[in-house]
């Protein structure tokens, strides 16, 4: 699918979709739990589906009612064979958690995910008494448990996915487990995973991030889990208002353990006119200036920051370039491709990207087949001489379905050509 984007002004009110993070945990805690979850707040994304779809494989009941999912937990494979589609989180999630069972699983990988690095569960698991071969680093990945838990090392330089797998699979164990961590991103996914544990009654000891003790033997026991609002997806819109007009995003708790919140802070530091409530934001467009941020711990910021940058004056920088290598594109070259395209201007310097506020032009750019560059390729139209032709623009249903609806209910002219 290719989109057509015209330059437009943005004015209305967006209920903002489920967190695509935390929704996933949440099936993931539903399959680990011992009564049936009903999960409120549901929307639906490739992602979700997926992970849905590797539940039902596995014997779970599911069923879906407008916004609300209800999980009834079964262990009755109909398949070795399963999938976790493009997810990289949901592989990472799955992986540790099929590692509970003795017998064979071949957890695979479609689309992008196909091309991303998954030696670390292979060592991981394979170090802790499950069985786990990939295919040279990448999917699929053969795994037979059981896991030992006891105490397990991580390298999470690349990531915390794999951490929020094994914290959510261990306290299933018998005994007790340690994680010992070096070299953490994202803290605030772990603090996500752990908040999302304590609601299903599993308990987490954190030591600073750099030690995890988990006791065995827990049960997880709630009855009805509520996602709530995305604050990834939710960057893209409020960015769009700061730079061409004013939206209002509903559903978005201002207490969220999201890093990627963070969005809030920079808008405040641009010049943006911003009034919050508990659960919803109003962004207004003002003149904005340049800002400076380090994205190490929120890496999907990068995109909708990238955007913003294009709209202000002087040299925006953003910092923590190496944390876009092994995502669905290589997201630092494919950032760069599409301002060069439209004319921008954007140099990386060691681990920073610095982006000088200037007219973009117009034109086509690729999505690379990721969600995210289709988001920053839209909201970078909308402040352009000319369109902005998108191809590959169906990649938004991977987290997003509803974003191009959603753009057009705020004001922005598109097509699909």
């Amino acid at each position: 699918m290719n989109i057509k984007v015209f330059p437009s002004k943005v004015k209305g009110t967006i209920q903002a979709p489920a967190s695509k993070s935390m929704l996933q945990r949440a099936i993931a805690a539903s399959f680990l739990s011992d009564k049936s979850v009903q999960i409120d707040g549901f929307s639906p994304s490739a992602d979700a589906n997926a992970a849905l779809e590797l539940l039902k494989t596995l014997g779970v009941h599911v069923k879906i009612k407008e916004n609300t999912l209800f999980i009834e937990p079964n262990f009755n494979p109909k398949s070795k064979h399963l999938t976790c589609g493009e997810s990289g989180l949901g592989i990472r999630l799955f992986s540790p958690i099929l590692a509970l069972y003795d017998q064979q699983f071949i957890l695979q990988a479609e689309g992008t995910l196909q091309k991303r690095p998954m030696h670390l569960i292979e060592k991981v698991l394979a170090s802790n008494g499950a069985k786990c071969s990939s295919s040279n680093g990448f999917a699929p990945l053969h795994i037979c448990g059981p896991l030992n838990g006891g105490d397990i090392g991580i390298d999470a330089s690349e990531g915390s996915q794999l951490l929020s797998g094994l914290l959510m699979a261990l306290p299933k164990l018998k005994n007790d487990s340690t994680i010992r961590v070096i070299n953490l991103k994202s803290k605030p996914y772990i603090d996500m995973t752990i908040s999302l544990l304590n609601a299903f009654g599993i308990k987490i000891n954190n030591k600073d991030y750099s030690r995890f003790e988990i006791a065995g033997n827990q049960k997880y026991n709630a009855d009805k889990y509520v996602v709530e609002g995305d604050w990834s997806g939710a960057a893209f819109l409020l960015v769009a208002a700061a730079i061409q007009g004013s939206v209002q995003l509903n559903n978005l708790r201002m207490d969220s353990l999201q890093g990627d919140k963070q969005i809030v802070e920079v808008l405040k530091q641009v010049g943006a006119k911003i009034s919050q409530d508990e659960n919803s934001i109003y962004v207004v467009k003002r003149r904005l200036k340049a800002f400076v941020y380090d994205a190490t711990e929120t890496p999907d910021l990068f995109p909708p920051l990238a955007a913003l940058a294009a709209s202000c004056e002087g040299i925006s920088r953003i910092n923590g370039v190496h944390r876009l290598i092994h995502k669905e594109s290589n997201r630092a070259e494919a950032i760069r491709s599409i301002f060069d395209q439209l004319g921008l201007n954007l140099r990386i310097e060691g681990d920073e990207m610095l982006i000088e506020g200037s007219a973009c032009r117009g034109g086509q750019i690729s999505s690379f087949d990721d969600h995210r560059m289709a988001m920053m390729g839209t909201v970078l139209a909308l402040n352009a001489k000319n369109a902005v032709l998108i191809t590959e623009a169906g990649s938004i249903n991977k987290s997003y379905p509803d974003f191009y609806a959603d753009m057009q209910r705020i004001g922005v002219e598109l097509i699909e050509v």
